[in-house]
């Protein structure tokens, strides 16, 4: 007879398979650990000198981008403290557009000095009750570094604007901001609304085309669709469109019928029936004034036919977020009746939409279909992308959405602080002066925390390749006698004001970044046992299927 242990404490609660991890080693430090890890990997690709990453993801599609948020988006992070600081990073992506590396290494780096305080012997509520002071008091200090004046600011004038998105596209596309800040803030400025709180980011598309370089890139009021259209007419002025989701073709009706046809006329007559029916609506549709269709699927060939004849131009969009964008652009209603279902009424002239000019063009090797709207509302504008390979594109791309979303942030708050490191000095020598001033244990977490601050001149620093050490002492010296803007040229390699160099941060991305950053690490500290529960049984995601053959 076997002597079988019995399950005692937790083990006997929980099902077998269960991992439980406790205690300040296992819970609290692993956590810390992993999450110490994954602000290593984006750390290096902080600031405009920072360093491009290689992610292939489990679709084996390839990325070569610095831009923070795509690296996490990709890796698959597993380890659940350190999806914190992902979501923290996700969060800050979609609420501001930029500062998503900002979030996660500065949550990791916060980690990390919390990691050191344990081990002095600090409780993880004391470093929460310090962090929370600090970020606090951090925030207040912000708000007071602000740039007088820069509260008020016009939307529309694109020096501003330029002014403000410089710095979150030079961190992602570094020499090439000033080509791009054009773009962008061309594009911005021309879809802003009336209210610029209204601002919306998918108003601005991304047309990306192999070929040529970034200075042949340009930005177009109206869209860019990549593919033909369906016809022979190429080009049409000043027309009048209508649009049909369902497509334009003779469809199959609900029920079965036979027809019985007994002669070889009747034969004739029957398929003439049709052909006329097609002609019929094709011809309501020409009359109607349109002069172009669009259809959001198939054009079956005797339509096609008969709009050739009419002199109307077919063009086919499959996809139906783009279809709403179309109607977008050129005030069309999308008549979702299928075109050549018998009963079909033809377009009302309320439904119709405008554009100044369709034509197909082609680019670099690649032919696009242009649909452009200079008079009309500027509802959508799109930035034509030119680079050499997918991969420049698809960063090109990221740093363009980085600047509209930099654009939609100024719309709301336009206040700004100094770049370059400036801001994070200050704070931190501001803050250690504040943890002198505590008593209490709190005063070692509000002093770690400023020191935190550090991380960000000495990355820049060591990103660009210059002596870490010197630069922050120095850094340290020009704020002590009160230069608060003095930061790090980088392409110089010495501490400047940096007001005179143009380098500025949106106040918003800031606040944000630090608030989002300190949530996660608090978060993470709080956490004193996890328990993971034995994984649902089935066949593992990443095996191949069984009995398969190789193809």
């Amino acid at each position: 007879m076997g002597f079988s242990m019995q399950p005692y404490g937790i083990q006997s609660m929980l099902k077998e398979g269960h991992k439980h991890l406790s205690g300040l080693d296992e819970a609290v430090l692993k956590n810390i650990d992993a999450c110490k890890q994954l602000s290593t990997i984006t750390r290096t690709s902080l600031g405009p000198n920072g360093m491009n990453k290689m992610v292939i993801n489990h679709l084996d599609k390839l990325f070569v981008t610095n831009d923070a948020a795509t690296i996490v988006n990709e890796l698959e992070v597993q380890h659940p403290a350190a999806k914190i600081l992902v979501l923290a990073g996700k969060a800050q992506q979609e609420e501001i557009g930029d500062g998503a590396n900002l979030t996660i290494s500065f949550a990791g780096e916060i980690l990390q000095n919390a990691d050191e305080l344990i081990r002095m012997g600090l409780h993880p509520s004391e470093i929460i009750s310090g962090y929370n002071k600090s970020i606090d008091k951090a925030i207040e200090i912000l708000g007071e570094l602000v740039e007088p004046g820069s509260e008020n600011m016009d939307v529309r004038n694109k020096e501003q604007v330029i002014f403000r998105m410089k710095a979150a596209v030079a961190s992602k596309q570094f020499g090439q901001e000033d080509v791009l800040c054009n773009l962008i803030s061309e594009a911005c400025i021309q879809v802003c609304p009336k209210n610029p709180a209204n601002f919306n980011v998918d108003n601005v598309r991304v047309a990306k085309l192999v070929g040529g370089g970034l200075n042949n890139s340009s930005t177009v009021r109206g869209m860019v669709l990549k593919g033909d259209t369906v016809g022979t007419l190429k080009r049409v002025e000043k027309a009048k469109v209508a649009v049909f989701v369902g497509g334009v073709d003779t469809s199959a009706t609900e029920t079965k019928g036979t027809v019985l046809i007994h002669s070889a006329e009747l034969l004739e007559n029957y398929a003439k029936t049709e052909e006329a029916k097609v002609e019929e609506l094709i011809k309501a549709v020409a009359n109607s004034g349109a002069k172009v269709i669009v259809s959001g699927a198939a054009v079956g060939e005797m339509a096609l036919h008969f709009c050739e004849r009419y002199k109307l131009m077919v063009l086919k969009i499959s996809s139906k977020f783009e279809l709403r964008r179309f109607c977008r652009t050129t005030g069309a209603v999308a008549i979702v009746r299928s075109l050549l279902l018998l009963k079909l009424s033809p377009p009302s002239l309320d439904d119709l939409g405008y554009v100044d000019s369709i034509s197909v063009e082609e680019i670099g090797g690649t032919r696009v279909t242009v649909v452009r709207n200079e008079e009309g509302g500027n509802s959508v504008c799109t930035v034509v992308l030119r680079g050499s390979t997918d991969s420049i594109l698809d960063d090109l791309e990221r740093a363009v959405d980085d600047g509209v979303n930099t654009y939609k942030a100024m719309c709301r708050d336009s206040r700004i602080v100094p770049g370059g490191a400036a801001t994070e000095i200050e704070l931190a020598k501001r803050l250690k002066e504040f943890s002198f001033k505590e008593t209490g244990l709190d005063q070692y977490a509000i002093a770690k925390f400023a020191e935190s601050f550090e991380m960000i001149p000495k990355t820049l620093a060591e990103n660009a390749g210059l002596n870490a050490m010197e630069i922050i002492s120095s850094l340290y010296a020009d704020h002590a006698s009160g230069n608060i803007k003095v930061g790090i040229d980088l392409e110089e390699g010495v501490c400047k004001d940096v007001s005179t160099l143009k380098i500025w941060d949106l106040y918003v991305t800031k606040f944000f970044a630090l608030k989002y950053a300190a949530d996660a690490a608090c978060t993470v500290l709080r956490v004193d046992q996890i328990i993971m529960a034995k994984p649902a049984g089935g066949p593992r995601r990443d095996a191949a299927p069984g009995g398969m053959d190789e193809d």
